[in-house]
Parts: C-alpha cells; sequence; structure tokens
C-alpha cells in the first residue's frame, strides 16, 4: 500500500532533475542559457550524491531495508534504481550538449578540442599554459606511491597512461612461455585548477569565436609536462569522485562551535566515496588500475560518462558578447509606496510592503540595513543568516552598524551545506568586529529568514522588521523567486523578538498568536488548518488549498491532504522540486492537482492559501512540508494581515498556476509531462515581471 500512496523521495528529486535536463532540451530556450542548465543539471547531481545517495548508503551498509524511510523500497534497489535512472539521465546530457555545441556553430562559436587546434591558436594556448596552468598543476605519478593521495570531492582529474620505451618487466603466466616482454606503464593524475576558468577564450578568428575546455588546453601540453620521460604513448581520460558531504561533529568540550565545524568541513575530503564517474573510453586496464587502488566498491554508483565531468561549470559558460544567445535581461523593478531614495523605515512605518525578487530589487532588504546601522535612533538590529553572498552588503552594514554603537545579534547557522566554510569566515569576521553572534540550538538548524530592529521614538521603543522566504543574498537574489514581508505591525515583531530569545535560552519554549514556529508548532498549525478546509467542505463552506512549495515529502502532512482531497477540498499544489504525494488517484487524491515549474528564475518562495469559508488565511513561510522543516529545524511561518499584500500573494499565485509553457504535471517517473493548456500561451516568469511592471504604471 505503501507505494501507491507516495513518490520515492529521491526517485522524485531526480524526476526534477529531469526537468532541468529537459530546459537544456528545449529548443526555445537560448542556446548559451540551454548550456548553463546542462550545468545546473550536473551542479545538482553532485550534490543528490553527497547528500541523498550518501543517507541511503548508510542506510544500506547499517544492514537495514529503510523501507519505512524510503516510500515502501529497500535501500539497496533504491541504490540500484538511482545508479540505473542517473547513468540514463548522463547518457542524455551528452546527447544534449552535442546538439547545443553543434547549434553553436552555426552562430559562430565553436568549442575546440585540443586536436582542432589552428596554427594561429597555438602561441597562444602555449604562452597561456605556461603562464598560468603549468604553474597551478598537480601531477601525481602513482606507481611508486604505496598509498594513492585522497582525491577531492568533485574535482576532475585526467587520468594518464604512459606506455614507457625501452623498459620491460618480466612476464608471468603464458606471455612468459611465449617470452613477450610487457612494456611498463605509468599511471597519473592531473588534477584540473579550480582556481582557473574551465573555458579559455580564444583569439578571434575570420569572425568566428573560438573556446578550449581547460581539459583540453592540458591535453595539448601533456608532451611539456611529461618531457622528463622516455615513453612511447600517451594516452588521457577524465575521472571524478564523489564523496560523502555529511558533518561528524567532534565531541571534544574543549573545541568551540567554529573549531568544531571547521574541522568537521576538513575532514569531508576523507568521507566515503559514494560516485566514481569516468570516460567511458578509458582503457580497461586504466579504469582497473584506478578502482583498485581507490577502492570504489560494488556499493558506489559507477558511471560510465563522456569525455568531460564537472560540467557544473557549464553554469558559468562565457557570455562572449552574445545578447542574442542568452535570456533577455529586464532590469529588477522599485515597490510602488517604497522609495530607495527616502526613508524606508518611515515608509514601513506606515504601512506593510511586499517583495518579490527578482522581479522587485533586492535593494530594498540592503537599504533597511544601511538606514537602521546609520539612524542614531536604532538602538538593536537582531538577524537570522543561513547563507550569504560571496561579498555580502548585508554582512558589511551589519558590522557597520556595531561601529556606529548599535548592539548587534546575529544567528548565523554554521551548518548551511555547502556553504559552511563561507559562514565561518564571516562569522569570524563579525566576532572580530563585537557583532554578537548566536551558533543556533542543539540538534536544529536555524532556517528561518528574520529580521527585527528596534528604534526609539517619543520615548519608546518601536520594531520594524522583515521575513523571508528566501537568504539574505545578493547573488542569489538576481535567480531565486523569494517573498519578504517589510512591516512595523506590533504583534508579529514582538513574536518575532521572542524567537531571538528562544535562540539565546533555548529551554524555554515561547507560545505564538500570530507566527507559526517549527519545530514545535507548524505541524500542528498546519494539520490543523487543513482540518478547517475540510471541516468547511463538509459543511458546504467555501474551501480550498493553494501551496508553493519547494518540496513536499512529509507522509504526515501528505496523509492530511489525502483526507482533504476525500472530503471534496479542491487542492492546488506549486512544488518544484521533490512531491511524494501522487495527485489524481481515485478514491484517494482526485481532487488534487500538482504541478512544477522550471524556467530562468528558480521558484523558491513558500506560500499557504486557506480559503476558510471566504476568509482566506494566507501565510509566507521559510518552510517547505518535509519532515526537516516540520520537526528539525527553526522556520517561521508568517501570517499576512494587509489585504493589499494577501490579494497581491492571492493573483501572483494564480499567474504561476495558470502556467502553461513551463509548467509540468507531478506524476510518477521521469516523463514530466508539460502542461498544455488550451487558450493564450502563459509563461508566468514573463507574466509576473509584466504584473509588477503593469503595478508602477498604475501608481505613477
Amino acid at each position: 500500500m505503501l507505494e501507491k500512496r507516495y513518490t520515492n523521495r529521491e526517485l522524485s528529486w531526480l524526476s526534477f532533475n529531469a526537468r532541468v535536463l529537459q530546459e537544456a532540451a528545449d529548443e526555445s530556450v537560448p542556446l548559451i542559457e540551454r548550456l548553463r542548465f546542462l550545468g545546473i543539471f550536473s551542479n545538482n547531481l553532485d550534490e543528490f550524491f553527497k547528500v541523498r545517495y550518501a543517507t541511503v548508503k548508510r542506510i544500506d551498509l547499517a544492514g537495514k531495508t529503510g523501507k519505512s524511510a524510503l516510500g515502501g523500497i529497500k535501500a539497496s534497489k533504491l541504490l540500484e534504481e538511482i545508479t540505473k535512472i542517473v547513468i540514463a539521465q548522463q547518457a542524455e546530457s551528452l546527447k544534449i550538449l552535442d546538439d547545443i555545441q553543434t547549434r553553436l556553430i552555426d552562430h559562430g562559436i565553436n568549442i575546440i578540442k585540443e586536436d582542432q587546434v589552428t596554427p594561429n591558436q597555438q602561441d597562444f594556448i602555449k604562452n597561456f599554459f605556461l603562464s598560468k596552468v603549468s604553474p597551478a598543476l598537480v601531477t601525481i605519478v602513482l606507481n611508486d606511491l604505496s598509498e594513492i593521495p585522497s582525491l577531492k570531492d568533485s574535482a576532475a582529474y585526467l587520468a594518464v597512461k604512459m606506455v614507457m620505451k625501452d623498459q620491460t618487466k618480466p612476464q608471468q603466466g603464458i606471455s612468459k612461455v611465449l617470452k613477450k616482454p610487457v612494456k611498463e606503464k605509468k599511471y597519473v593524475l592531473i588534477e584540473i585548477p579550480r582556481s582557473i576558468e574551465r573555458f579559455v577564450v580564444l583569439p578571434e578568428e575570420n569572425g568566428q569565436q573560438y573556446i578550449i575546455l581547460l581539459d583540453d588546453l592540458i591535453r595539448y601540453n601533456l608532451k611539456s609536462i611529461f618531457n622528463i620521460f622516455q615513453y612511447e604513448s600517451l594516452t588521457a581520460h577524465m575521472i571524478k569522485i564523489t564523496r560523502d558531504a555529511e558533518l561528524d561533529l567532534d565531541s571534544d568540550l574543549s573545541k568551540s562551535f567554529i573549531e568544531k565545524i571547521s574541522d568537521s568541513v576538513k575532514d569531508r575530503i576523507k568521507g566515503d566515496p559514494v560516485r566514481f564517474v569516468y570516460d567511458k573510453n578509458i582503457e580497461e586496464d586504466t579504469l582497473t588500475y584506478l578502482m583498485n587502488r581507490m577502492g570504489i566498491d560494488s556499493t558506489d554508483s559507477i558511471i560510465p560518462g563522456g569525455r568531460y565531468h564537472n560540467r557544473r561549470d557549464y553554469m558559468e559558460f562565457p557570455s562572449l558578447g552574445r545578447d542574442d544567445l542568452q535570456y533577455e535581461v529586464r532590469e529588477p523593478l522599485p515597490i510602488p509606496g517604497l522609495i530607495l531614495q527616502s526613508s524606508v523605515l518611515a515608509g514601513i512605518a506606515e504601512k506593510d510592503y511586499l517583495l518579490y525578487t527578482p522581479y522587485q530589487s533586492f535593494a530594498y532588504v540592503v537599504k533597511f540595513l544601511r538606514e537602521a546601522a546609520l539612524d542614531p535612533k536604532v538602538k538593536t538590529i537582531k538577524i537570522t543568516i543561513y547563507r550569504l553572498a560571496k561579498i555580502s552588503h548585508i554582512a558589511s552594514s551589519l558590522i557597520n552598524a556595531v561601529k556606529n554603537g548599535k548592539k548587534v545579534t546575529v544567528q548565523i547557522e554554521l551548518r548551511a551545506r555547502f556553504d559552511e566554510v563561507a559562514n565561518i569566515r564571516y562569522a569570524e569576521q563579525m566576532q572580530e568586529e563585537g557583532v554578537k553572534l548566536i551558533f543556533g540550538v542543539p540538534g536544529l538548524k536555524v532556517h528561518c529568514k528574520t529580521c527585527v530592529i528596534e528604534r526609539e521614538e517619543e520615548g519608546k521603543l518601536k520594531r520594524y522588521g522583515f521575513i523571508s522566504t528566501g537568504n539574505f543574498n545578493e547573488s542569489t537574489s538576481r535567480v531565486y523567486t523569494d517573498y519578504t514581508l517589510f512591516t512595523a505591525d506590533a504583534a508579529i515583531l514582538k513574536e518575532l523578538n521572542k524567537l531571538f530569545d528562544f535562540f539565546e535560552t533555548n529551554y524555554k519554549v515561547n507560545k505564538y498568536k500570530h507566527l507559526i514556529v517549527s519545530p514545535h508548532y507548524t505541524r500542528h498549525a498546519i494539520y490543523n488548518l487543513i482540518q478547517k478546509e475540510i471541516d468547511n467542505s463538509r459543511n458546504g463552506k467555501a474551501c480550498g488549498i493553494r501551496l508553493k512549495l519547494n518540496s513536499l515529502s512529509d507522509y504526515g502532512i501528505i496523509d492530511k491532504l489525502y483526507m482533504a482531497s476525500k472530503a471534496g477540498v479542491p487542492i492546488k499544489l506549486l512544488v518544484r522540486g521533490i512531491c511524494c504525494l501522487i495527485p489524481g488517484i481515485e478514491g484517494l487524491s482526485e481532487n488534487i492537482e500538482a504541478i512544477s515549474i522550471v524556467d530562468k528564475f528558480l521558484e523558491h518562495p513558500r506560500v499557504f492559501i486557506f480559503e476558510n469559508a471566504g476568509d482566506q488565511k494566507v501565510y509566507i513561510s521559510s518552510a517547505d512540508f518535509m519532515t526537516r522543516n516540520l520537526d528539525q529545524r527553526v522556520e517561521v511561518s508568517c501570517p499576512i494581515y494587509d489585504e493589499d499584500i494577501k490579494k497581491e500573494l492571492i493573483e501572483t499565485f494564480e499567474i504561476s498556476w495558470n502556467d502553461n509553457v513551463k509548467a509540468r504535471y507531478h506524476r510518477p517517473g521521469m516523463e514530466n509531462p508539460y502542461r498544455n493548456t488550451e487558450g493564450t500561451k502563459i509563461r508566468s516568469q514573463v507574466a509576473l515581471y509584466d504584473y509588477y511592471l503593469n503595478k508602477i504604471d498604475v501608481n505613477s
């Protein structure tokens, strides 16, 4: 019965990544953007193996089936299924890459290999290698090492085989009888440097543009690298290892939390291998030698791939000045009524405002903090940080505030997956400048995105703040869609202040009348909101549930939604990624529709809309409906009380829901059928920009 009620989480995630691959295959997507979607597909897969595949492998190695947690599939069987799907997806991605590269030639862009270098390009390539690449190369001769060095997680290596001249060694077995000497072979690994751009732009020739991958530029110079050896032949093929990325924290009480996280991140390079990818054209003896030396076994996912790995680098494929082969750039819009050139705090004092990035400018978040840092009446700033940009104006604003005598408290999550190093660096920097840091709650990640400040006005402290569905990150705000509510609502901000008290004294659990806070209240609150819609349906009142999420995988929530469907509650689900709920099953989920949108921007908001007998309840949230968000993290869902903002959230949800260009139906399997409904074609991300552009015109 379990299999019929739920889609396995890992397989649903692979289905999501198949939708990313669909974008790379879509001929209506500009060519350079298609390459970048291939990069996103590859990057997603790397993270999947580091985290999810590694988790399933741990379950299997522990001798457990994991069936109850894995949607009814045994861990061992799931590992096999994942590998089978990934091999097929990788093969498809290689076909797509070949097609894109062929089409780029028609547009005068040539991605060449080492055997296609023209005489005019030779000097440039040799000089580039000698000046930039050669000093950065790490080249390891394996034969003479008793133990192979630990290969870096997700780094790409050229595995080189040298067949040596005039050096033989005794032959064993039948070869000895035939007296045939075997020439000595040396095996070498060359690490592809990450410090150098993967795509090397060569000088133009006859109006044609040329690019060579760094890997091929190194292949072109192999003779230069190995000129001290007497070899007969050289061959080079790419390999890559992915390692388990789970952090194992030291229990040493003498270490600070920053030290424990830092040491654990360093130990990640020694994590067990979970995936080994190799060029399918590699010689069998080279492959066997490498696998034996690296200890690759049958529980690892072994993927025969193409000539190039780490195709995540295609996310940074150079623009080449070719606007015709990229998405049109549309500048982020202002929020009507909230003027960046004036005091945003004064504006927020009058009414709530909603920001929807990247359609509108993230500069409002930075402006809020910069103004708070300078305003002599602002006394305190409290903020939660999960992921920051590489160069963060958020962090600099907080440091600026401390220098101006403000009391600044930052709850920073050092365990934000794959951002640990950056967050440690920022934590140390802020700590040195006098920012008060809080490092979370034992056993819980702090994933909520909140800020509250206190300002002295007429002898009293007045609070201002913002609550967001996404990170306070200037870089991702350009490509992730997220809502941020700016408010001076005293009731909401009083409760937000309580949350910061909980971070410091987490043995005391606060009660909340307005906010819904994980891990103590979210599950129960969502159950109650769904139950209210069930009761309304049974009593003939207006009912309905609309949810926009990144992921839906918690079986308890799914079962409650199934109950609502059976009670006649219409349910619309916009779920970008994992969706373990299966819509459209007669007698179980026939009143549930579920779609996913994958397009230019990454759909990231969490929005909950409950019909509530005509008096809609609307929330924005940092929480997906995953068990970890409900029970194992600190999350905040915020009610929307401003009627205009409530209307805006409902209208923007419906624009997304009506997408019939980039929306796909959630179905078990990897097919991802497009939602081709009749009528006017609506590409929601374009329509949403126009929606906000219209608001400016109306208010101007």
